[in-house]
């Protein structure tokens, strides 16, 4: 019990320093600190390998939004100093690994386990997902805030038509790399850190490597969902006042493509499930 206690306040500090920095960088707003405190004290005290995918994730996509600021600002309609992302935004992008984590931790009473379906069918599938669910928040943030930098004009996910910069569900070939490349960085964590926190057999051990190509496609596949939702299910126009693509339907603005049934967290969340599970199932076969 003391050692639970010990860790729970370490937890709980090092998630307030992190808050705290959040705060002042402007990646975060003070709404957001409620979700993400509780969020990060849970996956520190699930195991090392979920608080370094949790912040890894966070860190690298705060990096990445903060990197050509002002670029951006003459592109996004709302576009936030920092990236500054509120609580709704951060729950999207960690409900669904907070609710796995918190169920391996009863499963496993707190051990690391190894990716292995010869030990548990059921552990493999959830340290599945949970890679899956931050390979492709991972991914998506890369591939829109990167993306949205480079020369190319973006093609629209659905027809392959030229559309403006800012379209939801409109990609580019340096925006589909980064999303690999963000997976590849959640797939070398999780690998490393279960290198050194997992006991396995020697055959074991070296096939937890194949979480990071894994990972990879994670990123890509969680990317292409999410721009394929934007481009059918999200709503995008060009308003000709604002000289902007924007999300909502006006009388200045031009439909270019999608309805409304979505806006941008609803699709962030459902990329994030059908990437979870598609990952989940993978690695029950793989592994």
């Amino acid at each position: 019990m003391d050692g639970f206690l010990i860790r729970f306040a370490f937890s709980l500090l090092f998630s307030f320093s992190i808050a705290a920095r959040a705060l002042k960088r402007k990646s975060v707003d003070f709404s957001a600190v409620f979700v993400g405190i509780p969020a990060m004290v849970i996956h520190m005290l699930a195991g090392y390998r979920f608080a370094a995918l949790l912040l890894v994730f966070f860190s690298t996509s705060s990096k990445v939004t903060r990197f050509g600021q002002e670029k951006k600002r003459g592109i996004e309609a709302d576009f936030k100093e920092g990236g500054q992302r509120n609580w709704i935004q951060v729950l999207a992008n960690s409900l669904i690994a907070t609710v796995l984590v918190v169920i391996l931790t009863i499963k496993t009473q707190g051990q690391d386990k190894c990716l292995d379906t010869e030990d548990s069918t059921v552990v493999t599938a959830l340290l599945g997902g949970t890679v899956g669910h931050y390979a492709c928040c991972n991914g998506d943030t890369w591939s829109s805030e990167l993306g949205m930098l480079s020369s190319d004009q973006p093609r629209l996910i659905t027809t392959l038509k030229k559309v403006r910069k800012g379209t939801n569900g409109a990609v580019t070939i340096h925006g589909l790399v980064a999303a690999i490349a963000a997976g590849l960085a959640i797939g070398i964590t999780f690998a490393l850190i279960g290198l050194l926190t997992t006991e396995c057999s020697l055959n074991v051990l070296w096939r937890q490597l194949l979480i990071v190509p894994i990972a990879a496609a994670a990123g890509l596949i969680g990317s292409l969902i999410d721009s394929l939702l934007g481009a059918t299910l999200q709503f995008s126009g060009y308003c000709t006042v604002r000289k902007k693509v924007v999300g909502k339907h006006g009388p200045t603005v031009i439909k270019i493509s999608g309805t409304s049934m979505l806006d941008n967290n609803a699709v962030n969340a459902v990329s994030i499930l059908l990437t979870t599970l598609v990952t989940s199932i993978t690695c029950l076969y793989i592994f």
